[in-house]
Parts: C-alpha cells; structure tokens; sequence
C-alpha cells in the first residue's frame, strides 16, 4: 500500500483553484495511478478533520512547448479536485492563500 505522501505530489495554486475554496473545493498534483478512494484516503489521512464528499480527476496531456529554437513538450500529470463535506474542517494550507 502507498503513503498518502506517494498519492499526493503537491498542492495546486491557480487562480481557478482558489476559487474553488470558499466551496470547499480542493485541487491537487496526484501520482498518474492513483484511484479515486486513494486519493480520497490521502487527504483525510493527510489532513486531520476532513471527510471527502466527492472526488473528481483530469488527466492533463502534454503540451507542445517552444525553448527559442527548440521544440519540446511538457510532462503529462494527473490532477485532482477533492471536495470536503459541509461540517469537515478547512485545509489550513489553502486558507492561509487567501
């Protein structure tokens, strides 16, 4: 079994995603095989006094890039946007963000 640290790459600070806060609305960097209930059980391990409602997640391809005469493209990731139940705590890491 993986570590909630193996599930999680990092946080995502978008301005889209913070958006998403005031809903209780989560987006993270996950590993490429990482299942829904993982990453579900990431977050509430990773975070005390959470519960994860829903879980959704994106498969973000690459994209072609351009480096002054060179050609190239950026990596494929996977991201996922993790939403916390009404009575669930707030993620301190993205409150202090706002």
């Amino acid at each position: 079994m993986k570590s909630y640290a193996d599930i999680i790459v990092r946080p995502l600070i978008t301005e889209k995603s913070m958006d998403g806060v005031a809903e209780k609305r989560y987006s993270f960097e996950v590993a490429a095989d990482a299942t829904k209930a993982e990453i579900a059980k990431a977050v509430e391990a990773m975070f005390k006094k959470t519960k994860v409602v829903k879980v959704n997640t994106i498969n973000m391809k690459k994209k072609p890039k351009r480096y002054g005469v060179h050609f190239g493209y950026t990596g494929e990731w996977k991201k996922a946007v993790v939403t916390l139940s009404e009575d669930s705590a707030p993620i301190a890491f993205f409150e202090s963000m706002n």
